[in-house]
């Protein structure tokens, strides 16, 4: 997976969680996003980050 196309599934992810959280404010679910997509910085393979952070951020949207 490229950065371009990780950066964009990423931006999907937050589309897909506001749609889904929609009394969070956009701003805080792009922070978690963001968040969680940080603890991941040092993997090798990128396929299923965008994955992982969207199950991540959605455990904490809903906690």
């Amino acid at each position: 997976m490229t950065m371009e196309s990780e950066v964009l599934a990423l931006l999907a992810v937050v589309d897909r969680l506001a749609g889904k959280f929609p009394d969070q404010p956009r701003a805080e679910i792009e922070s978690v996003v963001a968040e969680e997509h940080s603890k991941l910085d040092d993997g090798r393979i990128r396929d299923f980050v965008p994955l992982l952070v969207e199950r991540a951020a959605k455990a904490r949207l809903r906690g």
